[in-house]
């Protein structure tokens, strides 16, 4: 699948954020973690503005734990704002991420289209990313940092082109300290990855870090940019967090009104 660079299409990403922020509570018995402030302004809102500024035309937002107040939100924020569309996939039973992004295949189109864990906070530039997946073709790139807790995060292993060696999540006994990111561009290739039917048991979710994600060794390259992220997870991040925030929205970039 070969795209220019400068290609203008529709772009597209999902927004996952269905999760019910178990780590987060008592908070999130009330208020789904999406929703939760930073300085002022729920995580759901810094997200689509984010979107909204990076040229991302089409978001879908799966929802399930206090759904009823997401819809609620993204409808006044979409009544407000008409640069980006906002599609909302309600899960009574979650799916799991990569189940969410299977049962939307028809909507991702052929990508490129990205994926991504709406309980990050990040300066990422998604037009760098996405310019750096173009230049190098492969059917998914994703997004690593250094010193990761492999408690959380999907441990990654590189070779000397940063092409993903070994995938594991949560490993007990980690192979590196590069972790997954939590943002990732594919394209329509990475159905190839999937579990076939046949492979999976009936009731269990589909998660893409645990199911798919390890079968495309060999099939995605890393992109490291080093520029401010953090997942918002548990509460001393949170906290950390809503410290940290304040001196990244200072720059024009990030005060300018979304349409």
């Amino acid at each position: 699948m070969k795209i220019r660079q400068g290609t203008q299409q529709r772009l597209k990403a999902f927004l996952l954020v269905a999760g019910r922020g178990e780590r987060l509570r008592p908070l999130t018995d009330s208020i789904p973690k999406c929703l939760l402030p930073i300085n002022g302004k729920p995580l759901l809102q810094i997200w689509l503005e984010h979107l909204a500024r990076s040229s991302i035309t089409e978001v879908l937002i799966n929802t399930h734990w206090l759904h009823e107040q997401v819809h609620v939100f993204v409808k006044k924020w979409t009544a407000d704002h008409n640069q980006i569309q906002v599609l909302l996939f309600h899960e009574s039973t979650l799916l799991g991420s990569g189940g969410t992004i299977l049962a939307n295949r028809e909507w991702a189109g052929s990508g490129p289209f990205f994926i991504i864990y709406g309980d990050n906070l990040t300066r990422l530039d998604l037009q760098k990313m996405l310019a750096f997946h173009i230049e190098y073709q492969q059917p998914l790139t994703i997004r690593v940092y250094r010193g990761a807790d492999p408690k959380r995060a999907g441990i990654v292993c590189l070779d000397d082109n940063d092409m993903v060696t070994d995938f594991e999540e949560k490993p007990e006994k980690p192979k590196s300290d590069l972790g997954a990111g939590g943002i990732y561009i594919a394209d329509d290739r990475i159905f190839n990855y999937f579990p076939k039917p046949e492979e999976r048991r009936e009731e269990a979710v589909l998660d893409l870090s645990c199911h798919v994600l390890p079968r495309m060794v060999g099939k995605m390259k890393a992109y490291d940019s080093g520029e401010f992220a953090m997942d918002i997870g548990t509460m001393d991040s949170l906290a950390e967090a809503r410290k940290k925030w304040p001196e990244f929205m200072s720059e024009d970039a990030w005060t300018r009104p979304v349409a």
